[in-house]
């Protein structure tokens, strides 16, 4: 599109929206082929859409869409609430490619109580309102299959697949099963339970899956001392039954307060590209559905809008008829005679934490998932975090530590390890020999390494680490900061790893004069930040072992020109130790080593030709 078309298009497009109502609407947003790309809500139509085509508008992701747009339409409604559940329906009508994407539960199951003269009750993932009432999904399968393992032993629905009625049981169609055997079933099919009975078995099935269990238990209870009273003790026993059966179910299901009954818990939590919006129901003090919808945004949504979305389409989904609300913060959501509230203490507050926290984990769920696909996710989320916590210009690509190890300031060494992508690049690991400082001084020999390394790294002219992590507190890093910025004049950002007085790993210092930065000890992060700690400190202990070793293990023999690992070994394979070498012969040493080894010995010691 050339710059005069651009500017057509956006003058009709302006000429269209100066004439739109200021009344409360649903408005869509066309494409150059007349496909719906946007559809959106408002309570006044000119306001709202106009609000897209200001100069100022800085949002990358509403430019890109108000650059697709070649017409609007829009539908006029009384309310607001009508307006937003406008919005829903043709979000799921059209899908348009610029609304948030709601990634469906279908492939979670449901229970279904068929629509037959002797119901069925099953699992299922298919839905055909035309075979029965489903319930669900079931986000939990370990929780739907108690409740159907509760309903099979309470109601004991058939299981067979033959299509039963009334007529055919009296004509004798049917034989009986294996299930009725084992008393998994009450054998309806040969009349040994009657239409009435299993129909009032199916009735508790279906408040039990709508959660009004209490009320099941009052009349259970009814029954149970009337039929006491009628000195029916064994019927009594049989109620008493399936009375602990759904006492036991409800003692283990999230109870909150018997005075808490149908209200709908919503939370939200987003990142950059995806909102998981939680929706918990709960019924005669328990919770007896929790589900997470999962958001893919387009634009640059914000948790309100999303969370206005999601209350509408959850609702509808689950067919709630709930009052109340209960919501994370305040929001404008129009729906007539429902409540929202925002809750600070008591059970209302434990609720909205309960969804939180299911919100937070059905995320944290789902990244692990997609990093178990793709590792360099996980990578680029860490360096991200890290990026942000820090404030840094760019994602740490490649982070550099440093290490000291000495005893007494003898054998000093010093130890880089380098992480590139969040994990161990070893073909870059260095060791370092302290050339420059006599005794056991930390900072003057951390200023040696750290010149040392990146000297070197400017001189060939090699990439520069994005962040460099000190092993130690504020000390090491002002030392580290002196060499890199005021004597090379480099801009790297610079962190530390402090320790407590029990010397664990429990800060992380950024920043000059260093700060303490706000991180869980717990916490991923915070966890590979150790992770890299402790591999300086592994490689510099091993390498000072190492030459520490190789210390101890020397001897004379060493310092003898021309004199070879398996010759120093036949010296003293023979003769035990250096003084004995020390102290043989000319004709010894010739056995052992050669006529020319033996002069070098000699002459070693003795301070001669090696004439005796």
């Amino acid at each position: 599109m050339t710059k005069e078309e651009n500017e057509k298009r956006l003058v009709r497009l302006k000429g269209i929206v100066s004439s739109l109502p200021e009344k409360p609407g649903s408005y869509q947003y066309y494409d150059e082929q007349g496909t719906i790309i946007y559809v959106g809500k408002a309570k006044n139509l000119k306001s709202r859409v106009s609000s897209y085509f200001h100069t100022e508008v800085d949002r990358f992701k509403t430019k890109v869409l108000v650059s697709k747009i070649h017409d609007i339409s829009y539908t006029v409604v009384n309310t607001e609430e009508d307006a937003l559940l406008l919005e829903n329906s043709l979000i799921k009508k059209y899908n348009p490619r610029y609304n948030v994407l709601l990634k469906d539960g279908k492939t979670y199951p449901s229970i279904c109580i068929t629509n037959e003269p002797f119901p069925r009750i099953f699992k299922t993932r298919t839905i055909n309102r035309r075979w029965g009432t489903y319930f669900g999904p079931y986000s939990h399968y370990g929780s739907m299959q108690a409740i159907l393992e509760l309903i099979k032993k309470l109601c004991r629905p058939r299981s067979c697949r033959q299509p039963m009625t009334p007529e055919g049981i009296r004509e004798g169609r049917y034989n009986v099963c294996l299930e009725y055997h084992i008393k998994n079933c009450g054998g309806p099919c040969i009349g040994r339970q009657s239409h009435e009975e299993y129909q009032k078995s199916i009735a508790q099935a279906r408040e039990i899956l709508r959660g009004n269990t209490r009320g099941i238990l009052r009349d259970m209870r009814a029954e149970m001392e009337r039929l006491a009273e009628e000195l029916r003790f064994e019927e009594a026993e049989a109620v008493k039954q399936k009375y602990m059966l759904i006492d036991s179910f409800c003692s283990k299901s999230e109870v909150v307060s018997h005075v808490i009954n149908n209200i709908d818990v919503f939370s939200i939590a987003s990142d950059e590209k995806t909102a998981f919006i939680n929706y918990i129901h709960v019924a005669a003090g328990s919770i007896n559905q929790s589900f997470t919808f999962e958001y893919r945004k387009r634009l640059d949504e914000t948790d309100e809008e999303l969370l206005a979305l999601g209350i509408v389409e959850m609702r509808e989904r689950f067919r709630s008829t709930s009052r109340e609300i209960i919501v994370p913060f305040d929001m404008d959501l129009p729906l007539e005679g429902v409540t929202l509230t925002v809750p600070q203490r008591g059970d209302r507050k434990t609720l909205l934490d309960l969804s939180v926290m299911n919100g937070r984990q059905y995320r944290f769920d789902r990244l692990k998932q997609a990093e178990k696909l793709n590792p360099e996710q996980k990578s680029v989320r860490l360096m991200k975090e890290i990026q942000d916590m820090l404030r840094l210009p760019k994602m740490p690509y490649q982070i550099e530590c440093f290490d000291n190890s000495n005893i007494s300031g003898t054998d000093a060494v010093a130890a880089c390890v380098v992480f590139k992508k969040m994990r161990p690049s070893k073909k870059d690991y260095r060791k370092y020999n302290i050339k420059t400082v006599t005794g056991p001084d930390d900072y003057a020999s951390m200023k040696e390494v750290v010149r040392r390394r990146y000297t070197r790294l400017m001189e060939e002219e090699q990439p520069l680490p994005d962040l460099i992590i000190t092993d130690g507190g504020r000390g090491q890093m002002e030392v580290v900061r002196e060499v890199v910025e005021d004597e090379l004049g480099l801009r790297i950002p610079i962190a530390g790893l402090a320790k407590n007085d029990r010397h664990r790993t429990n800060e992380l210092l950024y920043g000059f004069p260093p700060v303490v930065v706000g991180m869980k000890t717990d916490s991923e992060l915070f966890r590979l930040l150790t992770q890299i700690q402790d591999e300086v400190h592994r490689f510099a202990i091993t390498f000072h072992r190492d030459k520490r070793s190789k210390h101890a293990l020397h001897s004379e023999l060493d310092d003898i020109r021309g004199i070879g690992p398996k010759t120093k070994d036949a010296l003293l394979k023979r003769l035990k130790s250096v003084k004995q070498v020390r102290e043989a012969t000319l004709q010894t040493l010739t056995e052992i080593a050669g006529a020319a080894k033996a002069g070098l010995i000699y002459s070693h010691f003795h301070g001669d030709n090696g004439q005796e």
